[in-house]
């Protein structure tokens, strides 16, 4: 999620000065992905904090009863970089993108008042704006987040500091919240992208999530993008 914010936050602020993403760059931020990740799973397995069984009995996770300062201080530092800061960025980046498509939209607005017309989007795109547009698909992107992972944000600190509000029940919502967003995230991120559902309307049209008229009113980021780049190159 981070590195799909990051890509849309240097199409659309930075504009045609951003550096395109290739095939290699998209590769490099998977294995980059898979690195990070690997790097802050595996440290419980050779004794930095380690993997219990939770209340449930059905899964297990960080433990966060063990007193010792080796182990709470692999909740410290693991909460600031795979929660907090991704959290921080992710609120950051989509804070500026709305920003820029505001600004281009009145952009937009100024230039079809020079022209005498009352805006340049096809009849379709005018229906929302590309702001409204963009300002869900950002409150959902950050919401999501919030979602999946503050459970177990609240789950690890309450075991450290209050174990009495972590009963069995309590510690079972971190896993399934978390485990969820591995389900809704894609989707989520589907329908906010129209060439994701062109290409998968292509390829398996049982699956396709288009909407009338080829995706006419697309999404702010891909529309802002588009646009952004002609009014560059006109000028």
């Amino acid at each position: 999620m981070v590195f799909i914010t990051a890509d849309r936050y240097n199409v659309i602020v930075k504009g045609v000065s951003a550096e395109p993403l290739t095939s290699g760059g998209a590769m490099m931020r998977i294995a980059g992905t898979w690195a990070f990740t690997l790097a802050w799973c595996l440290p419980p397995f050779f004794g930095w904090n380690r993997y219990v069984p939770e209340g449930n009995m059905l899964a297990c996770g960080t433990d966060y009863l063990t007193e010792t300062e080796l182990s709470r201080s692999y909740l410290y530092v693991y909460s600031v970089w795979v929660y907090l800061f991704p959290l921080a960025y992710i609120i950051y980046s989509y804070t500026f993108i709305v920003k820029a498509v505001a600004a281009h939209e009145k952009g937009m607005r100024e230039q079809a008042k020079k022209m005498g017309v009352k805006s340049l989007r096809s009849e379709e795109a005018q229906k929302t704006s590309a702001e409204c547009r963009l300002c869900k698909v950002a409150l959902m992107t950050v919401t999501l987040w919030f979602m999946a992972w503050t459970p177990y944000f609240v789950i690890n600190w309450g075991g450290m500091f209050n174990k009495p509000i972590v009963t069995p029940l309590f510690s079972i919502w971190g896993s399934v919240f978390a485990k969820a967003n591995a389900v809704y995230n894609p989707i989520v991120y589907a329908i906010s992208h129209p060439k994701y559902r062109a290409a998968l309307e292509k390829k398996l049209p049982c699956l396709a999530c288009a909407t009338d008229g080829r995706d006419g009113g697309s999404d702010a980021a891909s529309t802002t993008t588009t646009e952004a780049s002609e009014k560059t190159e006109s000028a």
